[in-house]
């Protein structure tokens, strides 16, 4: 069997129907053997590799099975880091196969900068960005490093991985039945309960503890167990931006996500607290502000996470820090006895908290996307790019029963939406909306046409303010107004997005008023643009400013009303 054909057998025995990649010379034995096996496993061609790792990217947070993403060696490799570093971010896990040079054509040690056409030493550039990274020198060892990165994508905190693979490789015959395999050995994991009569002691004490859920509930798809559990309990809950769907938006426990730019409630909410639970979040800077003795002030702390490394960086310095799965915490926490009473009465007073906060920060946008929410049905995935397009989404969308939001979290790749779209799409067999910023848009803008020629049934939603939005603010700000590259005085334009569809053979619809959105019909069938015209000057409130309080965000409250609410 040659090896190509191995990889091809070992992603079909894994249960793999799509995989993204671009064609290169150093791939061409995989892209046959993918050619081969085209009814039972998709290889579907983009226009960029770095779309092809983002819809990876993407089947992997809608399946919950790794992507597989390939590309050619040199510029093909090259252009998947950012992908790849966006997997490793959010915790996705990915397989990358890229194509390299002939071993004899290889450098080796000699030194020079290059000795076959295109060769680039990925491994290299992209150790820090993956869990595991593997040069094949031997096609005998094809199984075992196919087996061990399929183990650590998909092991502990998951994430990306690459193996790098020369072509004269890729085509040498193997027999599979002497292959070696990959065994895990004797992994030490910690099943300690320990933690359980702090957690007991802690919210004994409690008299208004709140769960935080982060990007984890969602990587280990224990969604529907978290909101089981929340029912039960009664227990307010607040989230990370990258969480916010994990509850419907009217639902009676939920307040919202924190953060610099998240919902007043929700920050007002874990101001108030005395106890947090944080359930699979990272807790960062834009979450607890960069002063964490800010960040709920009066509350202890109990962090869940399965990355002990996320521990190294204290929010506060008593923490409980508990490094459990997910699935085993929720199992033994609901074990646990807590008090009806005490979260029936703090509950009412996170209600009053909302409700006294109901009519602040609603602007044009946020209306705009509130009702256009409403005309998307339930059970789809939606995109979102980086900058303003992401959290209006976040702060106005109306989420619906199973409704996934997909984003570009830690690493903030803008471009990432319309790729992201194609591999939720292929993924979930369902609609799907992507939203882009004008810019976004442009990155991997070349992907309209993939989504044309294969008649995807996915909604292209651009925001148009013609502006880099996010940074023409910071511009306002900081820098006395001086819009340098971010508006068109400043040297930056948009394209007419109504020609760009047309040329790409897909419908278009134009929305500049609620007016619009009332004519608006979702179309689930076939792909379609939808352009969202804004004003130039637009922006994302709340915001908050560098080192205040979560819940002393920008426009600031009404002082009276502030210490209202502080007080209850």
């Amino acid at each position: 069997m040659k090896v190509s054909d191995y990889i091809v057998e070992f992603l079909i025995n894994k249960g793999i129907k799509d995989v993204f990649g671009y064609p290169g010379g150093m791939v061409t034995h995989l892209m046959k053997s993918f050619s081969e096996k085209s009814e039972q496993i998709h290889a579907h061609v983009n226009y960029h590799e770095q779309a092809s790792a983002f819809c990876a990217c993407a089947y992997a947070q809608s399946t919950g099975k790794p992507g597989v993403a390939y590309a050619t060696s040199g510029p093909g490799a090259t252009n998947l880091i950012t992908g790849i570093a966006n997997a490793y971010f959010d915790s996705i896990p990915v397989i990358f196969l890229t194509g390299q040079v002939n071993t004899f054509e290889a450098k080796g040690d000699l030194k020079v900068r290059q000795r076959g056409f295109q060769e680039t030493d990925i491994l290299t550039m992209v150790k820090s960005i993956t869990k595991y990274c593997a040069y094949v020198s031997k096609g005998e060892d094809i199984r075992y490093e196919l087996e061990k990165a399929w183990y650590y994508a998909n092991e502990g905190r998951k994430g990306p991985v690459l193996l790098d693979l020369p072509m004269d490789i890729q085509k040498c015959d193997v027999i599979e039945e002497k292959l070696r395999g990959f065994e895990i050995g004797n992994v030490n994991i910690s099943k300690s309960k320990n933690w359980i009569d702090s957690f007991q002691m802690l919210l004994a004490k409690s008299k208004r503890p709140v769960l935080l859920i982060g990007n984890g509930v969602k990587i280990t798809q224990m969604e529907e167990e978290v909101r089981t559990w929340v029912k039960s309990w009664k227990i307010p809950v607040v989230s990370s931006m990258l969480a916010f769907d994990v509850f419907e938006r009217e639902e009676d426990n939920y307040f919202g996500f924190i953060g610099a730019y998240g919902d007043r409630a929700a920050n007002f909410v874990v101001a108030k607290s005395d106890l947090i639970i944080s359930l699979g979040s990272r807790l960062d800077i834009r979450q607890v502000g960069a002063k964490t003795e800010n960040f709920a002030s009066n509350a202890k702390l109990i962090r869940v996470d399965i990355d002990t490394g996320e521990f190294t960086r204290k929010v506060k310095q008593d923490e409980l820090e508990i490094k459990c799965d997910i699935k085993e915490f929720l199992k033994d926490v609901k074990q646990i006895w807590h008090d009806p009473d005490v979260m029936d009465q703090w509950l009412q007073t996170c209600k009053l908290i909302k409700k006294s906060l109901d009519n602040y920060d609603v602007c044009k946008v946020n209306t705009l996307l509130s009702h256009f929410s409403k005309n998307l049905p339930k059970n789809i995935f939606i995109t979102t790019d980086v900058g303003q397009n992401q959290v209006w989404i976040a702060q106005s969308f109306r989420i619906k029963k199973n409704q996934k939001v997909l984003f570009s979290g830690g690493h903030g790749a803008m471009g990432y939406s319309l790729p992201a779209a194609i591999g939720a799409c292929y993924g979930s067999n369902s609609p799907v909306v992507s939203f882009n910023g004008d810019g976004g848009i442009q990155m991997n803008i070349q992907e309209l046409q993939f989504i044309a020629r294969e008649r995807l049934p996915i909604t292209i939603v651009i925001l148009n303010n013609s502006s880099l939005g996010m940074i023409r603010h910071f511009q306002e700000m900081y820098f006395e107004s001086d819009y340098f590259q971010t508006v068109e005085k400043g040297g930056y334009t948009v394209p007419n997005f109504e020609k760009i569809s047309y040329a790409y053979g897909l419908d278009y619809f134009r929305i500049c008023n609620k007016d619009d959105i009332e004519k608006y019909v979702f179309n689930s069938k076939t792909p379609n643009v939808v352009e969202i015209c804004l004003e130039e000057e637009t922006y994302v409130f709340p915001k908050l400013e560098f080192g205040k309080p979560n819940q002393d965000q920008e426009p600031l409250l009404d002082r009276k009303l502030y210490y209202y609410l502080m007080d209850l």
